[in-house]
């Protein structure tokens, strides 16, 4: 249970950075539209928070204003306030608008018999779907299940007889900031994606960011379906550094260039991706990227966040012993301050090639042995020059 949560939701509206839990996007766009149509049953009411229903509890959300725009419509504002995570929806507001309308002047106009009380819209900032593989339909508001049953749960039992709620849940922002969320490599445009599966955001959770990364890969099984690919045809990248280079510079067999849907985001969690390939089905994969994030999987490190471990010179340093460095090339390598610099001492060498290729290999033993999966690497350096022969 979360009794103190709930008081630290209403009094302290999560804006001390040591609170370790926040609420999901879907949260507040489920009490913003629970406030919005209090307002309109009981126009004097003044509306602090409400309390609404989630998977996980109930819980009091802040409203920072409700306001009646007609006799039966209504529009309340909440934001999401920061709490210790590093979450780029922090401080948006957003928006839900209400409107009762006459359930059956409604079922005449659209000529089908709507038989729930609730309609949900995403407005502005609410991105839509462009592609398949995702849990909601290409052409609709991007507000995932949970949210949608949370405002129709929480509304439900208040909508008056004969009526129907009509929701539109807007993010003024939510276009700008789509462009630092996994968005527009989804297909998601316009703007956020409303969220949530318990109604709680949890402090320096993971769950959300992965959840992302494998829709991805649910999208591109989507569009194998389409194209002439196969589901081993698919490329894994740490980011959009390494996407862009693969657009730019690898070439495939027949050759042919990849396409955006080939090319799957790892992030920093490459073995968690790779498990999940492996989960799904997938045999073979490219592992393309810059040399500063891959060498890290030669000595078995499959989160590459750097705080969670480095490792890069160690690597290097090995096996430019291994492939005959002298101590004072291993020494030099070894002091190096970044993985650029080292590739330029193992050219001056000229072992380079036989380095970068004794990583590549050992990178793909570590993958079969771990994951199963047969993995071509590519390393290449900022400019997407390929560093090894493999």
């Amino acid at each position: 249970m979360i009794n103190n949560q709930k008081k630290s939701l209403v009094n302290q509206k999560l804006n001390d950075s040591k609170i370790d839990f926040g609420v999901t996007t879907g949260s507040i766009a489920t009490a913003t539209s629970l406030a919005a149509l209090e307002r309109i049953l009981d126009p004097e009411k003044v509306i602090d928070f409400v309390r609404i229903s989630t998977p996980f509890d109930e819980i009091d959300v802040i409203i920072e204003k409700s306001s009646l725009l007609s006799e039966n419509k209504a529009e309340s504002i909440g934001v999401k306030y920061p709490y210790n995570d590093p979450d780029v929806t922090v401080n948006l507001k957003i928006i839900s608008s209400v409107e009762l309308i006459d359930k059956s002047e409604y079922n005449n106009k659209s000529k089908s018999r709507f038989k729930s009380n609730i309609i949900i819209e995403g407005g502005i900032g609410v991105g839509k779907v462009t592609k398949p593989g995702l849990q909601i339909p290409i052409g609709k508001s991007a507000i995932n299940p949970t949210p949608l049953t949370m405002i129709e749960k929480n509304l439900n039992d208040l909508v008056p007889n004969g009526k129907i709620a009509k929701v539109i849940i807007s993010v003024p922002d939510g276009e700008k900031i789509a462009k630092k969320t996994m968005n527009p490599k989804l297909g998601i445009v316009g703007g956020i994606s409303i969220l949530g599966t318990t109604g709680i955001a949890r402090a320096m959770s993971s769950k959300a960011y992965k959840d992302s990364l494998i829709c991805q890969m649910d999208i591109a099984m989507a569009m194998i379906k389409e194209s002439n690919y196969t589901k081993d045809d698919l490329i894994f990248v740490p980011g959009n550094i390494g996407e862009k280079l693969a657009l730019e510079n690898l070439v495939l067999k027949n050759n042919e260039m990849p396409i955006k849907e080939q090319i799957i985001q790892t992030g920093n969690y490459v073995g968690f991706m790779l498990s999940y390939a492996n989960k799904i089905g997938i045999n073979n994969l490219i592992l393309y990227g810059h040399i500063g994030k891959l060498v890290k999987l030669a000595s078995g490190i499959f989160n590459t966040k750097h705080s969670v471990a480095d490792g890069r010179r160690e690597v290097i340093a090995t096996h430019a012993g291994l492939c005959g460095a002298d101590k004072e090339t291993i020494e030099s390598v070894f002091k190096s301050k970044n993985t650029e610099e080292m590739i330029e001492i193992l050219k001056k060498k000229d072992i380079d090639k036989d380095v970068l290729n004794s990583i590549s290999l050992t990178i793909r033993k570590i993958c079969l042995e771990r994951f199963n999966l047969n993995v071509k690497v590519i390393l290449v350096d900022m400019q997407g020059n390929q560093l090894n022969s493999m």
